[in-house]
């Protein structure tokens, strides 16, 4: 039997209090069940969003998506989590990546490492935070006995990573532009994320639960006219016909039966039960929810999943502002 699906929404908007209060109320209205931010310089921080979320609403949970490893240390990072889990009331959920805005860096004064060396850092990073909050001495302490987990990966080593310590695995489908200091993506087509996953999985076989499989959404167009909603798209993506850009696992364009149709065959296909969208198509998303909310069977909306801790690398996105 398929996982029940659950729906974040990743706010990328630094606003005034009462606006992000606003905000946050309203993505509960729509059905969200994640409330999430990003960790890049321009936005908002982290976890005085999150407690100020968790202020506005009563039902989501709330989720980092995804701290950036290399801004934290990592027994300061642990203070941030307890705190925050605890100001919330056990809502929270973690996101962890590597990084890999390389400006970000510069800007923030602090060293941009290779790939391997961003891997290396975030394994340590796990491994201290899962020490320090996994011990009843650390002070502060979580509501949660275990924060969720979600990582976001790719590439082999990071999918290793996620099928070893992550309760969500997720996936942005995306891949960095070699060379951008500025963290250009480019997307994936189905038959590469269909190796990732799969990959994955083998490294995944021996655990005892199977992890909440996520995927990041880059553009949602409920539409009767496909080609005009990814004409921005393609203007990005120049390599891209009309037709791969809407066979991309990130891309949702069409009437909202179609849509919901695109959502089911993405669970069916790859196993993504948990999708995430960015703040722009927050509104857009909303009736996705509703259709499928309604033939989905009845179950706790916004509940914690069977698995305790998720961590997610990756940025807003590739056509995010």
């Amino acid at each position: 039997m398929p996982r029940p699906f659950r729906f974040g929404v990743n706010l990328l908007a630094p606003v005034p209090a009462e606006e992000w209060r606003a905000k946050c109320r309203r993505a509960e209205e729509l059905g969200y069940d994640v409330i999430l931010v990003p960790d890049h310089l321009g936005m908002p921080a982290p976890f005085p969003a999150l407690v100020a979320a968790a202020d506005a609403t009563e039902r989501p949970r709330l989720g980092t998506f995804v701290l950036n490893a290399g801004f934290w240390n990592p027994a300061l990072l642990a203070r941030e989590v307890a705190t925050t889990d605890a100001l919330t009331g056990g809502r929270l959920e973690l996101g962890l990546g590597t990084g890999y805005v390389r400006a970000e860096h510069d800007t923030a004064g602090l060293p941009f490492e290779s790939p391997g060396e961003r891997v290396d850092r975030l394994r340590r990073t796990v491994a201290e935070l899962e020490r320090l909050l996994g011990s009843t001495e650390h002070l502060p302490r979580p509501a949660q006995s275990r924060v969720p987990l979600l990582i976001g990966a790719n590439g082999d080593r990071m999918l290793r990573l996620t099928a070893e310590h992550a309760d969500i695995a997720a996936f942005t489908a995306l891949r960095s532009v070699t060379g951008s200091a500025t963290g250009q993506l480019t997307p994936i087509g189905p038959e590469e994320l269909d190796e990732r996953v799969a990959r994955y999985r083998e490294l995944a076989a021996g655990r005892a639960e199977a992890a909440e499989l996520n995927l990041l959404l880059q553009v949602v167009a409920v539409t009767d006219d496909r080609e005009a909603a990814l004409r921005p798209l393609l203007e990005r993506q120049p390599r891209l016909t009309p037709e791969q850009a809407l066979a991309l696992p990130v891309v949702l364009a069409g009437t909202l039966s179609q849509i919901t149709g695109q959502v089911r065959a993405r669970r069916e296909r790859y196993g993504f039960s948990y999708l995430t969208v960015l703040e722009p198509y927050m509104e857009t998303f909303a009736p996705v929810i509703a259709e499928l909310r309604e033939t989905q069977a009845p179950g706790p909306t916004g509940s914690q999943p069977a698995e305790s801790v998720r961590l997610a690398g990756g940025r807003s996105g590739w056509l995010a502002p």
